[in-house]
């Protein structure tokens, strides 16, 4: 693991956890009728705050791309998944909350527990899994539990709407990560003839617009502390399937190695949700969308 990987990976969550505070803080005044529609990007365009936290999103994703090109997704993703570290330094700076027990402890948490896994998983790199047929079961299982999420969310919006969906999006991301560092290894191969003439770019293209839509609607839809640490949990997960899937990466597989990157992962969960119910990330809209339309701030 090179001090170059934590960088990149690194300076992407802080861009990602600050866009997603701006990103939020505008679609929570989304109209009612924007709800999971192509609308609701349209609208959210119209907002500077909204485009300044896509650009940070943006930049945040290039930053990861270039991490995932220079080290395997195993690692990459947990160290993305503290993106919400930064999103509670912004959101504190802009309430005033002090980080008390819970605050500690959820940083502790995801800290250490990226940590652990890294250090008993040890990842590295392998051959690529040549087989079709386990790479399209990853990417079905993948995007099929997703839409699964998005079709639960979309035919009764209730509550757990915005976590379903924030789910579905970190699934989403954390397939397109994956497809990136495929789209990476084929201009290393071939070329842009061997990029363009295969569908993973145009995947990645794809995943990365509808996750942007599910993510847009999951923060019109409910508070912050309900749809980031859904969204920061199910993506890191989501990478490290499908590196292992079929991108070839490796884990130590002893028994204490399994054990402590089961403890690992554990710990990076909790301390999302620790850090996501944290009095510092802001409430929103309780219950749902506001229907006054979208005035540019």
């Amino acid at each position: 693991m090179s001090v170059l990987v934590v960088a990149l990976a690194m300076s992407a969550a802080c861009c990602l956890g600050f866009g997603f505070v701006l990103q939020q803080a505008a679609a929570s005044h989304a109209p009612r009728s924007d709800y999971l529609s192509p609308r609701l990007l349209l609208d959210l365009m119209r907002v500077p705050s909204w485009l300044a936290g896509v650009g940070l999103m943006v930049c945040g994703m290039v930053l990861g791309a270039l991490a995932l090109a220079n080290g395997e997704v195993s690692v990459v993703e947990p160290l993305l998944a503290t993106n919400l570290l930064f999103a509670m330094t912004l959101s504190r700076h802009r309430t005033g909350q002090r980080l008390g027990r819970q605050g500690w402890a959820g940083l502790w948490l995801l800290a250490g527990g990226v940590a652990a896994f890294l250090l008993a998983g040890r990842p590295e790199g392998g051959e690529a899994v040549t087989s079709a047929a386990r790479h399209w079961l990853v990417v079905g299982v993948v995007v099929g539990t997703a839409l699964l999420l998005t079709a639960v969310a979309k035919r009764a919006v209730t509550a757990a709407s915005p976590a379903l969906l924030a789910v579905a999006a970190g699934l989403l991301y954390g397939l397109q990560d994956a497809l990136t560092r495929v789209s990476g290894q084929l201009i290393t191969g071939g070329g842009w003839t061997a990029l363009l003439t295969a569908w993973q770019p145009y995947a990645v293209v794809l995943l990365g617009v509808t996750g942007l839509l599910l993510v847009q609607s999951a923060f019109e839809t409910g508070p912050l502390r309900v749809s980031l640490p859904p969204l920061t949990a199910a993506q890191p997960l989501a990478g490290i399937a499908c590196g292992i899937g079929f991108l070839g990466d490796r884990l130590r597989t002893d028994a204490g190695a399994l054990a402590w990157q089961a403890v690992g992962l554990a710990a990076i969960v909790v301390g999302i949700v620790l850090l996501g119910l944290h009095p510092a990330m802001p409430e929103g809209p309780v219950g749902g969308r506001r229907e006054k339309s979208l005035q540019p701030n």
